[in-house]
């Protein structure tokens, strides 16, 4: 790739690299500005951001509803811990528990944190209200998952990246294959307590599982008596066309774990929402977070979900999605081995004669787009549902130009 970065930019990722743990492998460019679907560097160049946070921007940088509630409540109060109630604790667990359909929510700060707490909340629900014997409740998990990296969620992660050098590892998990509902059944006893999944995989590449699978897992939880826990961190809150991407099979799960765009891509901000039949087993001093559910991220928090109520995103994620794929189709063997599209979240899997996924993300970078590569020759496209047509018409164009240019190269 060629290297167009200026004095600043070199500076700048020097220090980074200096300075920073390498747990990252960032492409070459510093970023200083954000509006919308689009992004500046340091030098002045443009991008159109087409990760968007892993979609914890889903509504775009800055957007003005976002700003002013956070603007405001900076002027008010940011942080009293949860010893005490707050205005804005209390209008978010309405508005989003109202929103979601159901009894209770619990706020914390991480995608991660959000995924524990639901493992926790299971385990508790196995022992006080299913009868499981004390430390023999047993979680279902997929292959290929993601759901953070703390040392707990890396011991049932099958990607060696992320789990290798981090044992011993956390017992009490069973992997099925994803998309399978005979391993779920397989797999499940009187110990399970729940099934932990992502109705689309979005680190795994946006890999969805074939209609129906959804629903018979729903189906078997219910005959089993075991907690269906969404995870909904990157798939839902309207990325995928709909609320959530259960919707698409019309399916509720027993929680819902959420997190990146419930913060407006402004602050940290995760949830898990589940009925009071199974929240209900947190009590005081069972679970908790300093910064979980405080007053500046819980006013933001609110600003997304009256966002969300409108439809409108939705809507567009919908549209713009229809737009991307019918666009990006006609390369799937001329370049692209597979493509696989849910609203605006696309996976692409590139022909590895062609390229890899990093060089098509630096190829991306050359033409001013931002994306990131996954597992080798897959990258994901996911920007922000403000984007415009022409925004999503550049991708196309941008993408058909790097492969058909490696074709005839």
């Amino acid at each position: 790739m060629t290297d167009h970065r200026g004095d600043l930019d070199r500076h700048l990722i020097e220090i980074t690299e200096r300075y920073a743990a390498h747990n990252y492998h960032p492409l070459p460019v510093v970023l200083r500005e954000g509006q919308g679907a689009w992004v500046t560097d340091v030098e002045g160049r443009r991008y159109l951001d087409c990760l968007a946070g892993y979609s914890a921007l889903n509504f775009g940088h800055g957007h003005p509803d976002l700003i002013a509630a956070a603007h405001a409540q900076l002027d008010r109060l940011t942080l009293t811990s949860r010893a005490f109630y707050s205005e804005p604790m209390a209008l978010f667990a309405k508005d989003l528990a109202e929103f979601v359909g159901k009894d209770m929510v619990l706020p914390m700060n991480s995608g991660a944190e959000a995924v524990e707490t639901a493992i926790k909340v299971s385990r508790r629900w196995g022992y006080d209200v299913k009868g499981v014997p004390e430390e023999q409740a047993s979680i279902i998990v997929m292959d290929g998952n993601f759901h953070g990296r703390t040392t707990t969620i890396v011991s049932f992660s099958t990607d060696e990246v992320a789990r290798g050098g981090y044992a011993p590892y956390t017992p009490g998990f069973r992997i099925a294959k994803y998309g399978t509902i005979a391993a779920v059944e397989e797999l499940i006893d009187e110990t399970t307590v729940a099934v932990l999944f992502e109705p689309i995989q979005g680190e795994g590449g946006v890999v969805i599982p074939e209609e129906g699978f959804v629903r018979d897992l729903r189906e078997l939880c219910t005959a089993r008596n075991v907690l269906m826990v969404a995870d909904e961190i990157q798939s839902g809150l309207a990325r995928t066309g709909r609320t959530f991407a259960c919707d698409f099979e019309d399916v509720v799960p027993d929680i819902y774990i959420l997190g990146k765009a419930l913060g407006g891509g402004i602050v940290p901000l995760s949830a898990i929402a589940a009925d009071e039949d199974v929240l209900g087993v947190i009590t005081p001093g069972s679970h908790g977070s300093t910064f979980g559910g405080n007053p500046f991220a819980t006013a933001i928090g609110s600003a997304v979900v009256a966002l969300l109520r409108t439809g409108e995103f939705q809507e567009r994620a919908a549209r713009l999605g229809e737009r991307l794929e019918s666009g990006l189709r006609p390369l799937v063997g001329r370049g692209l081995v597979a493509l696989r599209v849910r609203g605006l979240w696309a996976g692409l899997d590139i022909d590895p004669t062609l390229m890899d996924g990093r060089e098509m993300c630096e190829a991306m970078l050359a033409k001013g787009l931002l994306a990131k590569d996954t597992h080798g020759s897959t990258i994901r496209l996911a920007p922000p549902i403000v984007a415009t047509e022409d925004d999503i018409d550049l991708i196309i164009t941008s993408i058909t130009d790097i492969i058909e240019g490696r074709h005839n190269a």
